[in-house]
C-alpha cells in the first residue's frame, strides 16, 4: 500500500504538479491521425489537465497551441484554420504554430502590440499514426527508438479509448502478469478472432490457446528487472518438470508497457492522462512478419466504442455490459469477448483515483510495486534535477515473448528465439544490422 501523500504524488499529473512536470519531460501521445478530419485538421485536445488546439501545419507536420486567445479567452477550437496556424474568430488575432501572434487587425498599423503577446505552444512529431506532443520545459529529447515508433507504417496499426479512471490504474493493469490467468479467461472453448487474439492464438509447441494455459497454469512466478527502458517482467509457469511457458512484458517508463500479441505481434500501449480522473490508452500494435490488415482491424475497434470521443460501449453506465448468463457460460467476466472492457472494468471499478492507502499487495504484484518504487524515484530526482529513466534516444525494442522453453536454460532458449525471429522479419532484421553497422 501507499500512503496519502504518496498517492496523491503518483496520480496528480496537472500543471505544476510533481508528477505532471515528470510526464511533461517525455514525448506524450496527443491524437490519433485518423481522428483529424481531411476537410479540417484542427482539433481541440486535453492532456495532463491542459487544454490545447492540434492542427496539420502546411508542411504536414503538426502545430499544438493553447485552446484560448489571449484577448479575450475565445475558445481557437472553432478558429479559422489559415495561413499556417489559427485565426481567432472574435477579432482576427492570427496565432502561428510557435504560439506568437502573428497579426492583431484592429490594432493601428504602427501597433508593435503582437510582439508581445504569446500562447502556449508545444513541439509534435508523427509517428505511425499517432501524433506525439512534448509538453515539457527546454529542448525534447530524442523519440526513442522502440520497435512500435520503427516499424514501418505498413506493418502497425494505431487506435486509442477513453478510460474514465486515473492514468496509473490502466498502466498498472498493464503491467500486472497474473491477472491474465482469471480476468481474460473463458468458461468453455475461446471464440475471438482479430482483437484479443493473442489469447486464442495457439502457444508455439504446447496445442493449447493461451487462454487455456494461463488459465491452467495461474500461479507464475514473477520476477522484475530494471532495463533501460524502465521495467522487464518475467511470468514464469512451469507446464511440466522439463517445460516452461516464459512470457515477458515491459513497463516503458514512465506511462507505457509492451505485451507479446500472439507470436509474431506485439503491442505498446501508453495511458495518458486527460486529467486527474479519466485517461486515454494510446496503442500501436506491431506485426514482425507480416503487413496489418488495417481496415480489418479498424472496423473490429470501432464497434466497441462511440466517435468521437473514442468511449467504450460498455462503459460504466451500463455496468460495462455485464450479463450473467455470459458469465456462467462463456467468459469469465460476462462483459463480452474484447480484452480492452475487462481491463477497463478493472480498472474504472477502482473508482476515479485508486485508493491505494488500503490495498493489500502480495508476491505477485512484484512489478506493481516494483513501478511506484521507480516513480516516487524518479519524481523526487526529476525535481531535484537529478537522471530519470528511459530519456535517451538509444533505447529499442523493448523484447516483449511468449513462448515455451526448457526448464534448464530457457533465459537463453527465448533470447534465441527472440533474435530468430527478429532475423526473420522483413524490417526488424534490417534494423538491427543497421545498427550493429552504426555500432
Amino acid at each position: 500500500m501507499l500512503k496519502r501523500e504518496e498517492n496523491e504524488r503518483v496520480t496528480r499529473s496537472g500543471p505544476g504538479t510533481p508528477l505532471g512536470s515528470l510526464m511533461r519531460a517525455y514525448w506524450q501521445p496527443a491524437a490519433l491521425v485518423s481522428e483529424m478530419s481531411p476537410e479540417r485538421q484542427v482539433k481541440p485536445v486535453r492532456l495532463l489537465g491542459e487544454d490545447l488546439v492540434l492542427f496539420r501545419k502546411p508542411d504536414k507536420t503538426w502545430g499544438l497551441v493553447g485552446r484560448f486567445c489571449a484577448h479575450r479567452g475565445v475558445d481557437l477550437a472553432f478558429a479559422r484554420h489559415e495561413e499556417g496556424g489559427l485565426r481567432c474568430l472574435y477579432h482576427g488575432w492570427l496565432y502561428g504554430a510557435d504560439g506568437r501572434c502573428k497579426e492583431q487587425p484592429a490594432e493601428p498599423a504602427h501597433s508593435r502590440f503582437a510582439e508581445k503577446v504569446r500562447i502556449p505552444s508545444y513541439p509534435c512529431v508523427e509517428r505511425n499514426g499517432i501524433v506525439f506532443a512534448y509538453l515539457g520545459e527546454g529542448d525534447p529529447p530524442p523519440l526513442p527508438g522502440y520497435d512500435a515508433l520503427e516499424a514501418p507504417e505498413e506493418f502497425t496499426f494505431a487506435f486509442k479509448g477513453l478510460w474514465e479512471c486515473n492514468w496509473l490504474q490502466g498502466l498498472e493493469g498493464g503491467i500486472d502478469p497474473s491477472h491474465v490467468s482469471f480476468l481474460h479467461r473463458f468458461i468453455d472453448e475461446d471464440p475471438r478472432e482479430v482483437y484479443g487474439q493473442q489469447f486464442s492464438e495457439i502457444v508455439e509447441g504446447t496445442g493449447q490457446k493461451l487462454s487455456k494455459l494461463v488459465g491452467d497454469a495461474y500461479r507464475p512466478d514473477i520476477e522484475v528487472e530494471e532495463a533501460e527502458h524502465g521495467l522487464r517482467v518475467y511470468a514464469l509457469r512451469q507446464l511440466t518438470e522439463e517445460v516452461k511457458h516464459v512470457r515477458i512484458t515491459n513497463l516503458v517508463f514512465p506511462n507505457a508497457f509492451v505485451v507479446p500479441f500472439g507470436n509474431s505481434k506485439v503491442f505498446i500501449q501508453w495511458h495518458v492522462p486527460v486529467d486527474d480522473f479519466n485517461h486515454y490508452w494510446y496503442m500501436i500494435f506491431y506485426d514482425f512478419a507480416e503487413q496489418t490488415d488495417k481496415q480489418t482491424l479498424l472496423q473490429q475497434r470501432l464497434t466497441e466504442v462511440s466517435l468521437p470521443d473514442y468511449r467504450p460501449l460498455r462503459n460504466r453506465e451500463n455496468n460495462w455490459g455485464y450479463d450473467p448468463a455470459e458469465q456462467r457460460d462463456l467468459t469469465y467476466t460476462g462483459m463480452g469477448l474484447d480484452i480492452n472492457v475487462h481491463d477497463q472494468w478493472a480498472v474504472e471499478s477502482m473508482g476515479r483515483i485508486q485508493d491505494r492507502t488500503v490495498e493489500r499487495l502480495g508476491i505477485s504484484d512484484r512489478a506493481v510495486t516494483a513501478n511506484r518504487r521507480m516513480l516516487l524515484r524518479a519524481i523526487d530526482a526529476f525535481a531535484d534535477g537529478g537522471t530519470v529513466p528511459a530519456r535517451t534516444g538509444d533505447l529499442d525494442g523493448p523484447l516483449a515473448v511468449d513462448t515455451i522453453a526448457p526448464t534448464a536454460d530457457w533465459e537463453a532458449t527465448w533470447r534465441r528465439r527472440e533474435q530468430e525471429r527478429r532475423d526473420a522479419s522483413p524490417w526488424a532484421g534490417e534494423k538491427e544490422r543497421q545498427n550493429v553497422a552504426q555500432r
